[in-house]
């Protein structure tokens, strides 16, 4: 799925020990003219993958549940569904800076499930809601002090005592704001990570990365500040923070100077013009066993050892044919296109996106350059 789009597309990887995939599912429009609002800015399943978490420059949150074939065999599930639906963000205006605050969704990050209930952070720009979404199947009846309808009786014509019950619903399921974290961030989110400690989690914009506790949303803790004195000294901004999966004292945060926790030497032979712009990073994340870490910059996917702060131990080139392009790349802009990636389940296989539609899959076993 490509962020500029109005649809999701989901597809299934086959069996056999190459990897073959067929076109499983598509949700939403397909036809080429979409409303702004409805085009799809962040997707993000939930752990288990029950669920999946859309959000649009409307700012609405689509939630999709897969479906159990055979409830006597609920590992079989099927297709995605409609599970909810609900607006998330609303467009604002800060009169104090005249600036409009837009509805889009930049991010969605599931909190781990505790009780029946699911719940899931969004953000746009400025402002990150928790959300809670729970499911109602029964309600009560039989009240002493109110009839059916909800009036309420007079407390003289009540002469004897019943207990309520609960009777069967059709299945309503609804999304309630639980907290809202608002007035934290001068510049635009682009990160919103939970920690392992469940807790706690962080939001990064531009220049500043903050600790947020859950239950508190009047202030949080800045724990990264590279904002300048002088703003015209200005060199470098964040583009990415992530905590580590298993640790809850260690996170990661990438920048547009090709910078993580560390920076890698550039080999003086492939310095260019455009060496600072293509090696910004656009994306960073754990692995899911907390050993390595994966960087995204313009041309290839990198995998550090963080064992090892010297050099990446694999390198996976996504489009290397566009290095003999990079002036007209350049020129339309699309040098400062960014692009995301991802572990699968075993840390195995690498997926990031790419142009036309396309997103690119490397395997580990069989080695990177």
């Amino acid at each position: 799925m490509t962020e500029e789009s109005s649809t999701v597309c989901l597809v299934m990887a086959g069996p056999g020990g190459d990897m073959q995939w067929c076109f499983s599912q598509v949700k939403g429009a397909i036809d080429d003219d979409v409303a702004e609002a409805d085009i799809i800015s962040t997707v993000e399943f939930n752990h288990t993958g029950e669920l999946l978490a859309t959000g649009d420059k409307g700012g609405r949150v689509v939630i999709f549940q897969q479906e159990i074939e055979n409830k006597n065999l609920p590992q079989f599930r099927s297709e995605y569904n409609v599970y909810s639906t609900f607006q998330s963000h609303e467009p604002e205006f800060d009169y104090l800076k005249s600036l409009e605050i837009e509805e889009k969704i930049n991010k969605i990050r599931w909190l781990p499930q505790k009780n029946a209930a699911q719940f899931l952070l969004s953000t746009n720009d400025k402002t990150i809601k928790l959300w809670k979404i729970s499911e109602r199947d029964k309600r009560p009846e039989g009240y002493n002090l109110k009839e059916e309808d909800g009036r309420y009786k007079d407390p003289n014509s009540i002469t004897s005592l019943r207990v309520p019950v609960l009777i069967p619903m059709d299945l309503m399921v609804e999304a309630s704001p639980r907290r809202v974290f608002a007035n934290a961030h001068t510049y635009h989110i682009n990160s919103i990570s939970v920690n392992s400690d469940e807790e706690t989690y962080l939001s990064a914009d531009d220049l500043r990365i903050n600790l947020w506790n859950l239950e508190i949303t009047d202030r949080s803790f800045n724990i990264v500040d590279i904002k300048p004195a002088n703003m015209e000294e200005l060199t470098e901004v964040i583009t990415a923070a992530e905590f580590h999966p298993h640790q809850c004292n260690t996170f990661v945060y990438s920048s547009s100077k090709g910078t993580i926790l560390f920076e890698e030497p550039e080999d003086p032979s492939n310095r260019s013009f455009f060496s600072e712009i293509i090696s910004s990073i656009s994306d960073v994340k754990f692995s899911h066993n907390g050993r390595y870490m994966m960087t995204r910059d313009y041309l290839s996917v990198k995998i550090w050892d963080l064992n090892m702060e010297s050099r990446p131990v694999e390198t996976y080139q996504v489009h290397e044919y566009l290095r003999s392009k990079l002036c007209s790349l350049y020129e339309n802009d699309c040098i400062f296109d960014k692009f995301e990636c991802c572990w699968n389940g075993n840390d195995s296989v690498v997926m990031t996106g790419s142009y036309n539609n396309f997103f690119r899959m490397f395997d580990r076993g069989r080695g990177g350059t």
